[in-house]
């Protein structure tokens, strides 16, 4: 008899109560690989790691939802230390359906890839960008899931801007595509000339303005400065760093990462105690079995050995299959484009080093549910084994 064919043949002995300790691990584990990653994505660290150090981010300051005024753009721009500034509004766009939503910015084209470099366009689709009146641009996968070509006629709908016409049906051509940095980014980008021109109201007014500067030492001045500006006006803004200003708007769900590390506790301390009650009843059912093997001359350690490793086995085998399909459901919500343009997606970074912890967790918790059973093992005698 091998070790391995032991493990294997114990762990089929009783199959119903063997599946639904596979299934709760493997449910446990694809949940820490998917809400593990999010929350590290969520972090503050992560957060600021990913976007552009040399970038400010202003807009108003009682509600993210309210406009600013256009004019602050050419303003700021005259300050020192202060590059180029651009601007963007949220459209509250859909595409056919008003449940299948769109991440829609009426954008300057002329400024926007200039602050935004990580966003490939070629010189051919940014020419046709700035040069046609209702043109936009999407992100090479949107334009490949949609099968859209250059030269479509787009119709997308607004929930909040109505034409002068009250039609909230808009139609905008396809110039081109463009690369995001991160994968699952779906922002469609529009014209906002066009939008300031046919919206219904909003016009002179934009979202929010994203500001580079020269140095990344300058931006606690320059956030003074520029809300010092408007202090007084009536349109008063907020100003901070890109990383911080993300940090806040994502602080408005909660502590999204305490959150997600409460739930994975809560999950992983039941299941320890699944386990344990699985190893716990298995050895008690095998222990005459046991004290035959030792009789006919099985080493102590050797079967010791043997109950650690189907422990290890128990919780490993489920684990594998968590992590991969965690790993699947991850890459097809990044793929689908559920999340926006400035809140990143898990970087396949984060998800490998989560899944790589979710097996030495799984390694861990086999040792620690096994550890007793294999120790009792070592230390019985025969005597013990055969009168249990």
């Amino acid at each position: 008899m091998t070790g391995l064919g032991f493990v294997w043949k114990n762990l089929y002995r009783k199959k119903t109560r063997t599946f639904l300790t596979f299934f709760c691990l493997y449910i446990a584990f694809l949940l820490y690989v998917a809400l593990g990653s999010i929350a590290v994505v969520f972090s503050v660290d992560t957060i600021s790691g990913e976007l552009g150090a040399n970038r400010l981010q202003t807009s108003a300051k009682y509600s993210m939802i309210d406009d600013i005024p256009k004019r602050y753009v050419d303003e700021i721009s005259q300050l020192d230390g202060v590059e180029l500034v651009t601007h963007m509004s949220w459209f509250g766009g859909y595409y056919k359906e008003p449940n299948n939503m769109l991440v829609t910015f009426p954008v300057d084209p002329s400024t926007f890839f200039r602050v935004y470099p990580e966003y490939e366009i070629s010189d051919e689709h940014l020419t046709a960008f700035l040069e046609t009146r209702r043109g936009m641009v999407a992100p090479i996968s949107l334009v490949e899931r949609y099968e859209w070509k250059v030269g479509d006629i787009i119709p997308i709908g607004s929930q909040i801007y109505p034409q002068e016409d009250g039609n909230y049906i808009w139609e905008f051509e396809l110039v081109g595509s463009y690369t995001p940095d991160q994968d699952g980014q779906t922002a469609v980008l529009l014209q906002y000339d066009y939008f300031e021109e046919a919206t219904a109201f909003g016009k002179g007014a934009v979202g929010w303005l994203a500001i580079q500067i020269s140095d990344p030492q300058l931006a606690p001045e320059l956030s003074q400065q520029i809300d010092s500006m408007y202090i007084n006006s009536s349109d008063p803004v907020r100003t901070a760093t890109e990383s911080e200003s993300n940090r806040q708007f994502l602080a408005q769900y909660g502590n999204i990462t305490l959150m997600m590390s409460g739930i994975l506790l809560a999950v992983f301390f039941t299941i320890l105690l699944v386990c344990a009650n699985t190893m716990a009843q298995a050895f008690r059912e095998r222990i005459a079995e046991l004290g035959v093997l030792k009789t006919i001359g099985f080493n102590d350690y050797r079967l010791g050995l043997w109950m650690l490793s189907e422990a290890i086995w128990l919780s490993v085998i489920p684990a594998v299959f968590g992590v991969l399909i965690g790993m699947g459901v991850l890459f097809m919500l990044g793929s689908s484009g559920a999340t926006a343009m400035f809140v990143p997606t898990p970087p396949m970074s984060v998800v490998l080093s989560t899944a790589a912890s979710s097996l030495g967790l799984a390694l861990a918790l086999g040792v620690i549910v096994g550890a007793i059973p294999a120790l009792t093992t070592t230390r019985m005698s025969i005597v013990d084994a055969m009168h249990a």
